[in-house]
């Protein structure tokens, strides 16, 4: 299936395109012969795409798919369009049992991805579907970080930058060496004024059936309505809706 596109940039995006008809991934010559690219041409296009983050590159199988930075774009149109996805009602019913925000989020590279977001009915969480956080500082983040493959965590742990948002915010890579250890122990993560002033969060992962990372969610709410430790009595409810969002989460485990 030889695409008509001319131009570097017509050809990486027919790469683009075609990468999304192989859910499951393919390798860079199953791409070459889909598009009738020589090798060379493929796979130099294929890591190009994966160096700006609009395809992922899996060394173990050796396959390329979509990489995330289209999952935020495609979650920024929708977010606009008023696209609800399969976790928001989920979320919503998390909202309304809880009365606090719920969050959606993901690992991209060195960040969380916010997926989804339901407010609370009292206020507007500072997230958005498609804007990236930092992962030392919020609860979402701590959580990822926490449950990622042993490799990745490790990485994450010696090289991500810990910019404080605030004078809460952990600075210290021991210290965060340390919470991310009682976070993989206790199976959920808190944060309280570290991301932003006034603001406490509680978070827990969601995990495929074979304990494979899929995303975080979390509640956040304002300290005056519900602290970190408030929030922690919300932790059985935060479990069964990650429970459920594993089922539900067109996301590949």
């Amino acid at each position: 299936m030889a695409t008509e596109k001319s131009g570097t940039v017509g050809k990486a995006l027919g790469l683009l395109t075609l990468l999304g008809d192989y859910p499951e991934g393919a390798t860079a010559g199953q791409i070459a012969d889909a598009v009738g690219y020589p090798f060379s041409t493929a796979y130099r296009l294929l890591n190009t795409l994966v160096e700006t983050g609009f395809a992922s590159y899996d060394r173990r199988e050796k396959r390329y798919r979509l990489g995330l930075r289209i999952y935020q774009l495609g979650q920024k149109v929708a977010h606009h369009r008023g696209f609800e996805g399969a976790a928001v009602p989920i979320l919503q019913r998390l909202t309304d049992l809880t009365g606090e925000s719920s969050i959606l989020a993901v690992l991209d590279d060195d960040r969380f991805l916010t997926v989804h977001k339901v407010d609370g009915p009292q206020f507007r969480t500072t997230t958005d579907p498609g804007d990236r956080g930092p992962l030392h500082t919020s609860a979402l983040g701590k959580v990822l970080l926490a449950c990622t493959d042993p490799a990745t965590r490790e990485h994450l742990l010696e090289t991500i930058e810990l910019t404080p948002r605030t004078e809460h915010s952990i600075t210290d890579r021991a210290e965060l060496r340390r919470q991310i250890d009682q976070v993989r122990r206790q199976g959920w993560a808190g944060q309280q004024e570290e991301n932003d002033i006034g603001m406490a969060a509680v978070a827990v992962p969601v995990l495929s059936a074979s304990d494979r990372l899929v995303a975080a969610v979390a509640l956040a709410a304002p300290i005056f309505r519900a602290d970190q430790e408030a929030l922690q009595a919300h932790l059985p409810d935060l479990r069964r809706a990650a429970a459920t969002l594993a089922l539900e989460l067109p996301l590949r485990a």
